[in-house]
């Protein structure tokens, strides 16, 4: 329920109502108080009073032309002249319902207004509305991707007719059209709902669909010369009430009903857009976005949700190696463990360097600083990612936790030793390497020959390539999917990652190698009570020593995730929104 709407028990006296912008509304026969202007719809919604609806979407303009959200309106009658109002004990006029419904999506409340979501008239119309979606869609639902997610399946069970009085034959429309590098479009399935136009129009700004042709002969199309390769476009996808588009990606992969829904976030850049990871069988099918008005929306973009299938290639390390005669040969976790500190320990402090990443947890960069100080080594650094932000979702930073490291390492800039450490390893002074999570070629701009320069170097990675091949010990460690932990995004809120899926091989945790590494250089057991044995243990221990984080743990984060500092970043997609929504044009 709505903050500002109020129960039939809570209900405000009308005057004090009306000075707080509430007015009084009737639904389904029970008073109610909402802010004046909400969309009937909205209204319903506030209460758990279903609305059935297809084009209607709360981001987006509303062009009411469904017509599923049909209901039934009242409104005091007019007095005839010279004649007073009329009031019963509650207060209330005695409402005159209107003989023809109207659409819930687009109309708004009104003092003493009445709703009816059911009765003979809205549960006909509904029938009728459904008669005439279902007259030429196709009967593709064994075969459709939507299906178990379509709401034409949904809303033809709860409000249709049970049967076809349909006997003609059905129109045929374009099937299985290519009309973008990553979507495809089923004219026979579409109900002409628009919701992808409006989202191509208001949202993404590249206005490329639209619609051709009249009546039953509607059809979707791109317009001549143009695809749908916008980088949000798989976002219609989603939106999409049936199965008309769908993605090339997870086309015809799983039946929806087979997968398991973990909430988490995206980590491809510092915006730290919340994300549904759909698994089974501890794969990865599909990441679509999920709703935080103050992250990401409803949206993310396309190169971010199909940016997974890389956790289970064949690039990826799921063993620890310790390389013997210029070759990789598997070893197990403790010798692999113990390798890493030895080959550190035996340079000065200041001859050795620690590579942290920006893709790292907070809690991850916690024990990091905490080896750098059992190490007494003060080259420690992540790796900058700073491209254009794309005037939507994607951050300038394309690090998802920057800014957890500003707090966490208690530095303006994480990444300032870098140019020392690279200029370090080119001259011979830095003869030591650890590495953590980063490609030094791709990210850092070492040759295969600077690499080649220091004496030793341990890397925890997730796939094979030039860094892992020059290392000396290989740390197999956990891809985004598979860890839990905590992010700051880029506006200063502080998010949760959950893990959808469990380790490949022998792969581990980089928290637990990191403590690992830590109990080996102070010469203690990690199954010692003091140590952490879970990631909270991790948290609660930073929370004490982290201001920023002080009385948090990982579950009061919740899954909207709590602002801990001011960054003065905000994120254009949604300054564009509320700048629609004050305008009126979208609910929001």
């Amino acid at each position: 329920m709505s903050e500002n709407a109020s129960t039939a028990e809570e209900r405000l006296p009308k005057d004090l109502a009306a000075e707080k912008g509430l007015v009084n509304v009737q639904i389904d026969g029970v008073w109610r108080q909402v802010p004046k202007g909400t969309r009937m719809i909205e209204a319903c919604r506030m209460f758990a009073v279903d609305v059935p609806h297809y084009c209607y979407h709360p981001k987006l303009s509303s062009p009411g032309n469904c017509r599923m959200c049909l209901v039934q309106m009242g409104m005091p009658p007019r007095p005839t002249p010279g004649q007073d109002p009329s009031y019963d004990d509650g207060g209330f006029q005695k409402i005159g319902w209107m003989p023809r419904p109207v659409i819930a999506c687009a109309n708004t409340v009104g003092e003493n207004m009445g709703i009816r979501t059911s009765g003979e008239l809205v549960e006909k119309c509904r029938e009728g509305v459904m008669e005439f979606l279902l007259i030429n869609h196709p009967l593709d639902c064994p075969i459709c991707d939507q299906a178990g997610e379509c709401r034409l399946q949904e809303q033809s069970v709860g409000y249709g007719r049970g049967t076809s009085r349909f006997v003609d034959m059905k129109i045929k429309k374009p099937k299985n059209v290519d009309i973008g590098k990553n979507i495809r479009l089923d004219d026979e399935r579409c109900i002409m709902c628009s919701r992808c136009i409006r989202f191509m129009d208001e949202v993404a700004d590249d206005p490329v669909l639209g619609f051709t042709q009249r009546g039953t002969h509607t059809t979707l199309t791109v317009h001549p010369g143009r695809r749908l390769d916008h980088n949000y476009a798989l976002n219609t996808a989603d939106i999409c009430p049936v199965g008309a588009l769908t993605s090339n990606d997870f086309r015809f992969d799983m039946r929806v009903w087979f997968l398991k829904e973990t909430k988490t976030i995206d980590v491809n850049c510092g915006t730290g857009a919340n994300i549904t990871v759909w698994t089974r069988n501890n794969t990865i099918y599909r990441i679509t976005p999920r709703q935080n008005d103050d992250v990401n929306s409803c949206w993310m973009p396309d190169s971010h949700r199909l940016n997974f299938h890389y956790i289970d290639s064949e690039q990826r390390l799921n063993e620890p190696m310790i390389k013997q005669d210029g070759k990789h040969a598997p070893a197990t976790w403790s010798e692999a463990i113990d390798r890493t500190v030895e080959g550190l320990r035996q340079f000065e402090p200041g001859e050795v360097a620690i590579i942290a990443s920006g893709r790292m947890t907070n809690e991850e960069l916690y024990l990091v600083k905490a080896l750098a100080g059992d190490l007494d080594v003060e080259h420690l650094t992540i790796v900058p990612r700073v491209e254009e932000n794309d005037g939507m979702l994607i951050s300038a930073d394309r690090n998802p936790n920057s800014t957890g490291a500003k707090l966490v390492w208690r530095r303006e800039d994480p990444a300032f030793r870098l140019n020392e450490i690279r200029d370090g390893v080119r001259s011979g002074s830095i003869k030591a390497l650890l590495v953590l999570g980063e490609d030094l070629t791709a990210e850092v701009g070492f040759s295969a020959d600077e690499l080649a320069k220091p004496e030793f170097i341990a890397t925890l990675q997730l796939l094979a390539g030039a860094t892992a091949e020059a290392s000396d010990v290989i740390l197999p460690a956990a891809a985004f999917s598979e860890k839990r932990g905590s992010m700051v995004n880029v506006t200063g809120r502080l998010q949760r990652l959950n893990q959808a899926t469990e380790l490949i091989g022998q792969a581990r945790n980089d928290w637990e190698i990191l403590r690992d590494l830590i109990c080996k250089v102070i010469g203690k057991s990690s199954s010692e009570e003091d140590f952490p044995h879970q990631i909270e243990d991790i948290f609660k221990d930073m929370a004490n020593s982290v201001s920023d984080f002080e009385g948090l743990t990982l579950s009061k984060i919740g899954d909207q995730g709590k602002v801990v500092t001011e960054t003065g970043v905000t994120i254009p997609l949604l300054e564009n929104e509320r700048a629609r929504k004050a305008a009126g044009e979208i609910v929001g």
